[in-house]
């Protein structure tokens, strides 16, 4: 007799009340991994798309093929880098409940993938992030964190005007596209900029953004067969942090394989990097980087991370996972990470820690004051309804100027 049929559904190792089983991880030792030239063919990264590309070890050294060339300067600005985001993060998360803030998503635990990664672009190349990138703004020094608040304000100083939900930045500048709030729309934006750069013989790359769910989505596909037919200069990142709101990571497919393996099967050079390692997110940064300015096509990258956070204030993650996983997971804290490797090589001390950490509260504090200046949703100052009829059209259709007549503004 023929058994019935059944499904599988995956499930986390892990609920409220049950620790979890980090196993699954598949982790490589540091240093192990092997590094092969920028020229490679996708069929010649398979492994690598199953290992862990990993630099620093437990003991803060950095080891093997990877370790970038990077002089400790940088590695203090990374590092500088991390810690303010993860403040600015802690700020606005504070505000939020304040109700200065309407809504707020944090990247607590995976500031070294979007800090490290911003280190490894050039001037002119386009970023299209997730919500959850703040740290490609942030690593830069161009960009004013009190323009960033009165946009999570949505103030009178609102660089968006009130048209976009906090978080949702748009930096044409700084090579920050402006964010969707809808799946996997980035990848396809992405690759589509990456060939007209390509189209126009300019020198520029585009970097897409997405988290391990939006991989469920059809734009994903997609984008991936866009970019290896034309051999688009793009870099594709998809930040496995474990979690798609309440979904395990294992529901979009990254149970019995990994995300990176799906580049390779679509002829794309694919790396799996462990995202809490600031040298390795660089040096696999900038080794995709180099193949795309190269011409010599685009690259995926999962970057394996863990959502420390919740996935946004509307999110309570005690319902679906233990409270004490983040301490838990294997690849740790990517700013203490950081921090022992610059300790180790006699670069950093916890007194300088300590005091990095007082004069950045006190940047982002004075930051803060001066942006709630301009208003917060306590107090009432956003723009004026006028502007959702400004920069519009070039010429404002005659329905329109009459709809906002009628409004008086």
């Amino acid at each position: 007799m023929t058994a019935p049929l059944h499904l599988h559904v995956p499930e986390p190792s892990g609920r409220p009340g049950h620790a979890t089983d980090f196993s699954f991880l598949h982790v490589s030792g540091a240093g192990a991994v092997r590094r092969p030239p920028v020229d490679t063919s996708h069929f010649d990264t398979q492994d690598l798309a199953y290992a862990l590309i990993r630099v620093l070890d437990d003991d803060g050294r950095a080891v093997g093929p990877w370790v970038p060339d990077l002089d400790p300067v940088a590695l203090r600005r990374g590092l500088r880098a991390m810690m303010k985001t993860r403040i600015f993060d802690a700020r606005m998360l504070v505000a939020q409940r304040q109700k200065k803030v309407s809504f707020y998503m944090q990247c607590l635990g995976e500031e070294a993938i979007a800090v490290a990664h911003a280190f490894a672009l050039h001037e002119g190349d386009m970023c299209f992030p997730t919500y959850r990138q703040q740290g490609l703004l942030l690593a830069r020094d161009d960009v004013s964190m009190v323009e960033m608040m009165c946009q999570l304000m949505s103030n009178e100083r609102d660089p968006m005007k009130g048209r976009q939900l906090p978080v949702m930045y748009s930096y044409k500048r700084a090579g920050f596209f402006s964010i969707s709030g809808n799946l996997a729309t980035q990848f396809v934006q992405a690759v589509g900029w990456a060939m007209a750069s390509a189209i126009a013989g300019d020198t520029k790359i585009a970097s897409g953004w997405i988290g391990d769910g939006s991989t469920a989505e059809s734009d994903f596909h997609t984008a991936l067969t866009f970019a290896h037919v034309y051999r688009a200069p793009v870099i594709l990142n998809v930040v496995n942090n474990q979690w798609a709101i309440s979904s395990f990571q294992a529901i979009a497919g990254g149970e019995a394989t990994t995300f990176a393996a799906r580049g390779v099967g679509c002829g794309i050079a694919s790396l799996r990097v462990d995202g809490n390692d600031f040298l390795a997110v660089y040096a696999a940064s900038r080794w995709a980087a180099e193949r795309a300015r190269s011409n010599l096509g685009p690259t995926l990258i999962e970057w394996v991370t863990y959502r420390a956070g919740a996935h946004s204030t509307s999110d309570d993650p005690s319902k679906y996972r233990p409270a004490d996983d983040w301490k838990r997971f294997p690849l740790g804290d990517p700013v203490d990470r950081l921090a022992r490797h610059l300790i180790a090589i006699g670069e950093w001390s916890e007194a300088q820690h300590a005091q990095a950490q007082r004069e950045l509260e006190a940047e982002v504090a004075a930051a803060q004051k001066e942006a709630e200046r301009h208003g917060t949703l306590l107090d009432g100052h956003i723009p004026s309804a006028a502007t959702m009829f400004e920069g519009v059209y070039e010429t404002t259709p005659w329905h329109l100027r009459a709809q906002r007549q009628q409004l008086g503004v």
